[in-house]
């Protein structure tokens, strides 16, 4: 259950606004006007908490919790154990995730101008800013309505952002363009210098990065993550994508819509991503590559070529998943040939 000193907290709602913020229905006999305090996983919550079964493998914990009410797929209804109250739902996971922003909305936003900030004359903030200590945002900075920029956060000269975007504490922002309702976590840095070099016998001479960054709507950067501007043209990231922690973006790359990419990935400069594209966890992409949309690399994939459209690949250098999955039970077969076959080589 979520610490109250940390989250903010709501309720009790009923199972009526749950079902309803869930988009989901109550089960058959439900006592919809019953109340309940808070969510929590299945083996902790009790008779006043809600809980949520998404994944089959836990029908066995599903059918033995104590929650007073569980938002589940009608298809596992018959394995509620008795008295159990449901709420139907056919995407479960979807309404957990908005019955637990409705239990624990978003923290209060402050308003108005710390006196320990810095903003320059020549800024224009929109209405309603809340800019906390520390902060500083220089010479024609342009901040849309109701920006929250967190403690000790550098907005650079020029930079231009939308409304209701949410800068967290320590980042820093330059040379870019942000859209409505964007969120960046703690540590991020966007516009910073992109790695670009001519290299030499004496020396690597650096090639001056005059492009800028440009971030579409409702994007959500992780902590820590780096965004390089371009260095002649932009680096750009779609409307609705959302980046994990520790990312690095080089220059010039673009990224479509609605994309998803894990921590610890790093795209080379110049790689262009389709829409809906998804990366695991630490993908590298080396650099001036393609991705088609909907294309899909698994976990520590290598990518050293173009990837069509809607394949899905895997490994170091990545090839087609199916191909990839042969390839390992070929692997394993090896593994299991007798310990004299092993010594005779």
């Amino acid at each position: 259950m979520a610490d109250a000193r940390f989250h903010r907290t709501a309720g009790p709602f009923t199972l009526q606004e749950i079902a309803a913020a869930a988009g989901g229905q109550p089960g058959e006999n439900a006592d919809v006007a019953r109340r309940y305090s808070g969510i929590a996983t299945l083996t902790e919550a009790g008779p006043d908490q809600v809980s949520f079964l998404d994944n089959r493998r836990y029908v066995p914990a599903f059918s033995e919790s104590r929650a007073g009410a569980c938002i589940v797929h009608p298809r596992f209804a018959s394995r509620a154990p008795a008295g159990m109250a449901l709420v139907l739902c056919e995407d479960p996971y979807r309404g957990y995730a908005r019955v637990a922003a409705k239990f624990h909305p978003e923290p209060l936003r402050p308003h108005g101008i710390h006196p320990a900030a810095q903003v320059d004359p020549g800024a224009r903030l929109g209405p309603d800013p809340a800019i906390e200590a520390g902060v500083v945002i220089e010479a024609d900075v342009q901040l849309g309505a109701r920006c929250w920029i967190g403690a000790n956060s550098v907005i650079r000269a020029g930079v231009i952002i939308g409304d209701d975007a949410r800068i967290d504490a320590h980042v820093s922002v330059s040379h870019a363009t942000i859209g409505h309702r964007v969120r960046l976590f703690p540590g991020v840095r966007i516009g910073q210098d992109g790695f670009g070099y001519v290299l030499g016998a004496n020396g690597h001479l650096k090639v001056p990065q005059l492009g800028r960054v440009v971030i579409g709507d409702d994007v959500e950067i992780g902590a820590n993550t780096a965004v390089d501007r371009g260095s002649l043209t932009d680096t750009s990231i779609g409307d609705g994508t959302v980046i994990d922690n520790l990312v690095q973006i080089g220059h010039n790359v673009r990224i479509g819509r609605c994309c998803v990419i894990a921590g610890l990935t790093g795209i080379s400069g110049s790689c262009q991503l389709g829409d809906f594209v998804i990366l695991g966890g630490q993908v590298g992409i080396a650099g001036h590559l393609r991705l088609g949309d909907g294309a899909q690399a698994a976990a520590q994939s290598g990518i050293h070529r173009d990837v069509p459209a809607g394949e899905m690949v895997g490994g170091t250098p990545a090839i087609p998943m199916r191909e990839f999955r042969r390839l390992v039970g070929a692997l394993r077969r090896l593994g299991r040939r007798s310990p004299a076959a092993g010594a005779e080589e």
